[in-house]
């Protein structure tokens, strides 16, 4: 049987998602759990979107195929048994067969939580970005238009990136506030290796007025990563999840959903 499970984690004291031989990643630490609590070698996983250390997800997907039968709730309660506090199976769902986690998945969505003050986060550490000069709305919001559609995005690439092709369709771009706490939201098919965090450092340099929103643009036409705004960092990054067909009946929200401000 084919079982997708929710999965939510704090990416901070990880090397991000995907395996590695130091066995310091989320993948590593589930895989076990699941092998531990279904008493067998190994399971492997396939997940909707890998995110890199430090990044957070709060509906991160992935699918296996079960070599024993357990209850779906087993499934949620027994690997969490195996898990460390900062990971948590939220949900375990069958699926048809021809399911894959990446494959299927119509869009992904992310947040980054970004926090505006003078002062660096304290108990938020690692958990938000932070700038300590203002940034104005309008501008990010222009700056953020001209990268809607589908767009080469090789400037907002890094140079590590696996992808195939540069060439993704970015469906939205949300930006909102609440106190100092600043929410973008971003919507698309598919996602680059550090394309958001690419994104983040132009954005906030528009909205700082370092450079005019039509920069943006530029940087995007150019397909040159030199010429755009370092990475940002990855401490607010937050995987929402993928979007499949509602056919499915895959949740698109865990708790921690409610969480993140606005």
């Amino acid at each position: 049987m084919r079982i997708a499970l929710g999965v939510s984690y704090l990416g901070t004291a990880y090397q991000g998602w995907q395996s590695q031989p130091g066995g310091k990643t989320v993948q590593d630490r589930l895989e076990r759990a699941l092998a531990t609590f279904a008493d067998v070698p190994t399971i492997a996983t396939l997940c909707a979107g890998r995110t890199d250390a430090g990044v957070h997800g709060l509906n991160q997907v992935v699918h296996f195929d079960a070599p024993v039968e357990r209850a779906m709730n087993s499934w949620v309660r027994g690997t969490n048994r195996y898990l460390p506090d900062d990971i948590a199976v939220q949900w375990a769902l069958p699926v048809p067969a021809t399911f894959h986690a990446r494959n299927s998945a119509r869009s992904r969505r992310y947040a980054y939580v970004l926090l505006e003050s003078p002062v660096r986060p304290s108990v938020e550490t690692g958990r938000v970005g932070w700038v300590f000069r203002p940034l104005a709305l309008e501008p990010m919001q222009r700056a953020a238009h001209h990268l809607l559609g589908e767009h080469d995005f090789t400037s907002f690439r890094a140079a590590q990136c696996q992808a195939l092709s540069p060439v993704k369709h970015l469906h939205r771009i949300d930006i909102g506030r609440r106190g100092p706490y600043w929410r973008f939201d971003f919507e698309a098919n598919a996602f680059l290796h550090h394309m958001i965090r690419n994104i983040m450092g132009c954005l906030i340099a528009v909205g700082q007025g370092l450079r005019p929103p039509d920069w943006v643009a530029a940087v995007r036409d150019a397909r040159n990563r030199e010429i755009a705004a370092p990475t940002f960092a990855p401490d607010g990054l937050y995987f929402l999840g993928p979007v499949y067909d509602a056919d499915l009946g895959l949740p698109r929200h865990t708790p921690a959903f409610d969480w993140l401000p606005l």
